[in-house]
């Protein structure tokens, strides 16, 4: 995306660092120039009516691309619009930097079959990034799938040009993290796969058996990968202190959606950023049963928010949380400059000179978080 002429966001509530002020950002060669105090609105600016002015969302955990390519099961859609609507949607509601989620390592042999996709997908999505065709800036995150069975040649088939932001170890193995609960998960999986009981026992001793064999090399393979594509490591669904104290090892930095308060605070006494998903904080409490994201944010456990499922719900949460802390600069962190620290990207995820100018403005109608503009390198795109 080629940087545009000089543009000023006047007279706009501005969430900086720390603070919150009114002002304005003037935007030149896709960075942001300056930043002045007071309500004036200089001839030729844009007049924010006192809306938000923001840095742009920044979304490390979403599944959304893969709603758009199954909008239906069994429904594959043409993979080209489904990513083109994926990116136009995230824009629209105020994310503009992303680390599209896939999953890589399949269990092509078992009753509840997935097969390999990452690779063919991710070839499409930076194809159309190369061709000028996305409005915000995308980068992959590999959910290293432990107990399966074709981790190594997926992620073999993954380079350090692939813009591989994040690497994240997953384990589903039924009878711990996300699947403690084995109750829970035969609830799930007989509704989706229409599994009798028995079906359902030898799908849960299949994939353990499969832990037993493959779940050592694999781990020790995704983060010898995750190194050679020069990604951020990331655990997921840590349960336990002994969970955590694994990832701390492992020079993890940051956990996704830990199951557990105790998991939660040994994260934060290891030093590693704990991301908690927005819906779980509107919904109050998690779909599957774990701890609620609201119950880490009181005591200050919850550093990051994510959209997981929901786009919509990012700007929302950061605003819920602004609320319940009383702090509505923190609440934004946590969409925008926490998850740029997290990954290292230092030239967004807050409004500073020199940054680059991702910017959004909101208005809150209803309670309700409208995105009345929202801008990438200084370039308008929603």
């Amino acid at each position: 995306m080629l940087p545009t002429a000089e543009t000023v966001l006047a007279n706009a509530t501005l969430v900086l660092p720390g603070e919150i002020r009114v002002g304005s950002v003037r935007i030149a060669g896709g960075r942001i120039d300056a930043i002045d105090t007071g309500a004036a609105v200089p001839a030729g600016a844009l007049d924010c009516g006192a809306d938000l002015v923001m840095p742009g969302l920044i979304e490390l955990h979403t599944d959304n691309l893969e709603r758009h390519i199954q909008p239906r099961p069994a429904v594959d859609w043409p993979h080209a619009s489904a990513i083109i609507a994926h990116d136009a949607e995230l824009a629209g509601v105020g994310i503009t930097t992303v680390f599209d989620a896939m999953r890589v390592g399949s269990v092509p042999s078992c009753r509840a079959r997935y097969r390999p996709y990452a690779r063919g997908l991710a070839s499409e999505l930076l194809e159309l990034r190369a061709g000028g065709a996305l409005r915000i800036s995308h980068f992959l995150h590999l959910r290293a799938e432990i107990c399966s069975e074709t981790l190594p040649e997926e992620m073999a088939a993954f380079g350090p040009e692939d813009r591989v932001g994040i690497v994240s170890l997953m384990d589903h193995t039924p009878g711990q993290r996300q699947f403690r609960d084995e109750a829970r998960l035969k609830a799930y999986m007989m509704g989706k796969n229409n599994f009798t009981e028995a079906e359902f026992r030898d799908h849960v001793a299949a994939l353990k058996d499969l832990r037993a064999q493959n779940g050592a090399r694999h781990e020790v393979l995704a983060l010898a990968e995750a190194r050679r594509f020069g990604a951020i490591l990331a655990s997921h669904d840590d349960t336990t202190a002994a969970h955590v104290a694994v990832s701390a090892g492992q020079g993890i930095r940051l956990a996704e959606f830990p199951t557990t308060l105790e998991a939660a605070e040994a994260c934060r006494a290891e030093g590693i950023a704990v991301m908690m998903g927005a819906p779980n904080l509107i919904r109050g409490g998690s779909h599957s049963g774990n701890v609620a994201a609201a119950d880490l944010a009181g005591p200050g456990l919850l550093d990051i928010l994510s959209s997981d499922y929901v786009p919509s719900a990012l700007l929302m949460g950061a605003l819920r949380l602004g609320d319940l802390w009383g702090d509505l600069a923190r609440g934004i962190a946590t969409v925008t400059q926490a998850p740029a620290d997290a990954v290292g990207l230092a030239d967004r995820g807050r409004i500073a000179p020199g940054a680059r100018a991702d910017l959004i403005r909101v208005a809150r109608i209803g309670g309700a978080p409208v995105v009345r503009g929202a801008w990438v390198q200084g370039a308008r795109v929603a």
